[in-house]
């Protein structure tokens, strides 16, 4: 082996050197400065990524603090205008039931008053009725026709009897 013999093994060391010298040469003026800077370039790629998602990180955190807030203060709203419609519908529910009652008391009384009227023109009615037969039968039993203000004031004190039993 022409390698392990002593007689080449001065030679085969200085063109070593010089092949080494060569391509160190070689490798620090061309190889490694291009592989510096694609390093170089990959590390500020990293960097503006990672800042990048830093800041958009931060940015979404903020849109969803904006949006909790808005969601918030919508909850918040909605609220307060279910509560005023709630209070509106219940003011204006009293408002048509004291109408309604007013209206119906209204109703009751002139109800009320036909009726009494009613009452005293039947009860009237009763007593010129009721005097009439009482002066017929008088004039059928007796033959001879009662004075007219007789029979009113019998007629008048047996009504006057029969309303002070009835209160009582």
């Amino acid at each position: 082996m022409p390698q392990l013999d002593y007689h080449y093994f001065i030679p085969q060391v200085v063109w070593l050197l010089i092949t080494f010298g060569a391509l160190y040469l070689i490798m620090a003026r061309v190889a490694l400065p291009r592989v510096s800077d694609v390093l170089s370039n990959r590390n500020q790629r990293i960097d503006s990524d990672l800042s990048d998602a830093d800041r958009l990180k931060r940015e979404a955190e903020a849109a969803h603090q904006s949006y909790e807030t808005a969601l918030a203060q919508a909850k918040a709203e909605a609220h307060r205008i279910a509560q005023e419609t709630r209070d509106r519908l219940a003011e204006e529910t009293a408002r048509l039931k004291a109408d309604l009652d007013a209206r119906l008391n209204e109703q009751t009384s002139a109800a009320e008053a036909g009726i009494a009227s009613a009452k005293a023109q039947a009860l009237g009615n009763v007593r010129t009725l009721a005097g009439d037969a009482a002066s017929a039968v008088i004039e059928r039993l007796l033959g001879t026709a009662p004075a007219p203000e007789k029979v009113s004031a019998i007629v008048e004190a047996v009504m006057q009897d029969r309303d002070s039993r009835e209160i009582a």
